[in-house]
């Protein structure tokens, strides 16, 4: 029976062990995600702004040109709006991305919240199971044993009685 235990106890240490270690390997995973995602930002950034600062010096050199060349005036209007466009949409593209990615970074989080919760109720269960099944049948083996010293004491103890007769007058 002990060994059983032993093993047993092995075995949910051992998974316990193996989840931490998957845990550790999310984290580590969504950790290098956060960090990729922040790089990608930060090269957003460095690369929409610059976009920005043109679109307001072509707008000057525009007003400069609508003097000058006003036919020439919708052709440089349409080009200004397209890439605008196309900033605004890949802006907004990877807001929406990292948007996804946190939102599934978050449903993974919680997740492994789940996880984690459901080990540890089912390792406090099956605790509680093993202390009653070793308990019960230990107290049943000394109350066995209890009552037969009991019962050797006695009847040992009526032998000796009896062959110091006298001494048992004395008592009564």
């Amino acid at each position: 029976m002990d060994d059983k235990l032993i093993i047993f106890i092995a075995v949910t240490a051992g998974a316990v062990v193996l989840q931490m270690l998957i845990l550790l390997g999310m984290y580590v995973i969504v950790r290098r995600l956060a960090v990729q995602v922040h790089a990608a930002t930060e090269e957003v950034k460095t690369r929409a702004l610059p976009l920005l600062e043109n679109g307001k010096n072509i707008q000057a050199h525009v007003q400069r040109f609508v003097e000058t060349a006003a036919p020439k005036l919708d052709v440089v209007l349409n080009n200004a709006t397209a890439i605008t466009t196309k900033v605004s949409d890949g802006v907004g593209r990877a807001e929406s991305t990292l948007n996804d990615v946190l939102d599934r970074a978050r449903l993974q989080v919680i997740r492994a919240d789940d996880m984690v919760s459901r080990a540890m109720d089912s390792v406090e269960e099956t605790t509680e199971k093993v202390t009653h099944s070793v308990t019960s049948p230990v107290k049943h083996a000394s109350g066995i044993m209890q009552g037969i010293s009991t019962g050797f004491g006695t009847y040992f103890g009526q032998k000796k009685a009896r062959k110091a007769g006298p001494s048992d007058e004395m008592f009564i």
